[in-house]
């Protein structure tokens, strides 16, 4: 016999399974990512219709069979609409749900990357704070979470703490001076380093206050960027469709083309 159990967590995708249901995955604090079906989510009368979309964040009653999970109800705190104003903002959510569900595991202690998840869409709402900036934070802490990432805090061919000021894609971290001279690496602002250590080291909430220049939000996109395709490479089907939308915005005329199923709140 099987049991019904409560988990907190948020809708990373939603798939139809047939004219009335849906298929679910949830990043969820107490079992890692589940997936669930939704029994008549897509009646327009159903009280799943709204709780089982992308970013639904809340409390979710599933019942618990020998081989499956079926929502039974759910009570949801944050639906992110405000995401599905603005193309940007949506494209950037979609990303970030994306890179959540293939690093989530099931049955795994994944709060920290829901706790991420949850912070980054919430700093995507705010409109004094560059999504640039909150998708390379969102990027290398994800890596950190999963343990695959950049060592800024020691000359990674010597062992010196100080000084260091070269980055090395090779070595995965920094070189000394003295290293760097027979190392090839790529010398970066000392904000850089500081803001790369400060997201390493910080947690999630207080993540999203800061500002950067326009070179140190160059130099980390390019540097997160260059350790993700050597040491976590993945493609991100969202991940094309913000350089589209970047191409789209440097040069208007064809907009990339996307299915996206956003979210309404019944």
């Amino acid at each position: 016999m099987g049991t019904n159990v409560m988990v907190t967590g948020m809708v990373l995708t939603a798939m139809p399974i047939s004219e009335y249901d849906k298929r679910i995955t949830i990043l969820t604090l107490e079992r890692g990512k589940i997936t669930a079906f939704a029994r008549g989510a897509r009646r327009p009368n159903s009280t799943l219709l709204a709780a089982c979309n992308p970013f639904s964040f809340g409390q979710f009653e599933v019942y618990e069979g020998r081989t499956s999970y079926n929502v039974v109800r759910a009570e949801i705190k944050n639906y992110f609409t405000e995401l599905t104003t603005d193309l940007n903002d949506t494209y950037y959510g979609f990303y970030f749900l994306e890179m959540a569900e293939y690093y989530a595991q099931e049955n795994s202690d994944d709060r920290e990357m829901l706790k991420l998840l949850y912070q980054s869409l919430k700093a995507l709402g705010k409109k004094n704070f560059d999504n640039r900036l909150v998708r390379v934070i969102y990027e290398l802490k994800m890596m950190v979470l999963n343990g695959v990432y950049p060592n800024l805090f020691s000359c990674q061919k010597c062992g010196r703490k100080e000084p260091m000021q070269f980055f090395s894609v090779q070595r995965a971290g920094l070189l000394c001076d003295s290293c760097s001279e027979t190392e090839h690496g790529r010398r970066l602002d000392a904000s850089t380093i500081y803001t790369m250590q400060y997201i390493i080291t910080t947690e999630s909430a207080k993540l999203f206050h800061f500002a950067v220049s326009e070179k140190v939000l160059f130099e980390l996109i390019r540097t997160v960027k260059e350790f993700r395709e050597k040491y976590a490479p993945h493609t991100f089907k969202s991940e094309q469709f913000l350089e589209g939308l970047f191409l789209f915005m440097e040069k208007p005329g064809i907009l990339p083309e996307v299915t996206l199923e956003i979210p309404n709140r019944k």
